[in-house]
Order: C-alpha cells, then sequence, then structure tokens
C-alpha cells in the first residue's frame, strides 16, 4: 500500500510518499544500512561500485552508476544525516543532471510491520529546470517503485533470515 499523502519530511520540499511493508523497522533499516543493495531497490541505479566502511555514518558514500549500459554515468551518494534506525538523509549525485536530496524514515507499525516514507526532490543542476509539476509527477512514479522494491526487499530479508 502506497500513499502520495505521507506525513511529510519537515523542510523537504519534494513529494513525499509512505508505504506499509510487511516487516519490522528494523529489517527496513538493515536494508538502508546495506549499501551494497541499493542498486536493487533505488530505480535508476545500476548499480554499486564502492561503498565506504562507515555507510550510512554521516559524510559516508556510496559509488554508483546510472543509466543503461553503455551510457553509464558514475556518481556518489552521500549521507547528510543520519539518526539510526529511524532516518537516513542522502545527497544523491547525477551528473550532468544534477544532485537530488532524499530523506527516509522508517517507523515501527506493530511488531511485524512498518512504514517507510521517502522525500526527494532536486536541489542543483539543470534537473531544477524541469518545471516543478512535470518534476514531482517523476519522481513520485519512481519513488512509488523504489518503496515497494524496498519494502520487497525487507520482507524477505526478514522471513528468510
Amino acid at each position: 500500500m502506497t500513499s502520495d499523502a505521507g506525513r511529510p519530511h519537515a523542510d523537504d520540499p519534494g513529494p513525499t510518499i509512505s508505504r506499509a511493508v510487511s516487516a519490522p523497522a528494523s529489517a527496513v533499516w538493515s536494508v538502508l544500512a546495506d549499501g551494497w543493495s541499493y542498486a536493487t531497490w533505488v530505480v535508476g541505479t545500476a548499480r554499486i561500485r564502492d561503498v565506504d566502511s562507515a555507510w550510512p555514518a554521516r559524510g559516508s558514500r556510496l559509488h554508483h552508476s546510472f543509466g543503461v549500459w553503455p551510457l553509464l554515468v558514475q556518481d556518489i551518494t552521500r549521507v547528510e544525516r543520519v539518526d539510526e534506525p529511524a532516518e537516513l538523509v542522502l545527497t544523491a549525485r547525477g551528473w550532468p543532471a544534477g544532485e537530488a536530496r532524499v530523506h527516509l524514515s522508517v517507523r515501527a507499525a506493530g511488531e511485524e510491520s512498518s512504514v517507510v516514507t521517502i522525500s526527494e526532490d532536486a536541489v542543483s543542476g539543470p534537473a531544477r529546470l524541469v518545471p516543478p509539476p512535470l518534476r514531482r509527477m517523476m519522481i513520485t512514479l519512481r519513488n512509488r517503485e523504489t518503496l515497494h522494491r524496498l519494502a520487497l526487499l525487507a520482507r524477505g530479508r526478514h522471513e528468510h533470515r
């Protein structure tokens, strides 16, 4: 179940989407804390090339590629803020398109369930020139699928641990 009317993250201008997850918050956090898993659930990420050993500590980075082979772009995502096991704020670089701020939060909704919320918007670069209604629509569609993948991965890890 997804909702575009998720509780907005403070100070985040982009669309906010929430999704119920059939796994505890700790299972969702374990996926977020595994930088090597990002290409599995983040729509548009083709592969992860490296992950700082401190991930997801503040300032740590994961090195990703996006696009379609052979036109892959190499860039990084950096942790701006972390409140383990509930909140992760990232700057996702994707030059030449620009950079996006991504805010993920996880909260318990019972012993075996949780809710994950994501807010995202372009913060610099040419992507900021896309008219806001179109940019919001594109981000919303992408992040619905992103949260769907994250929920499946968290549930699978929890059920098969």
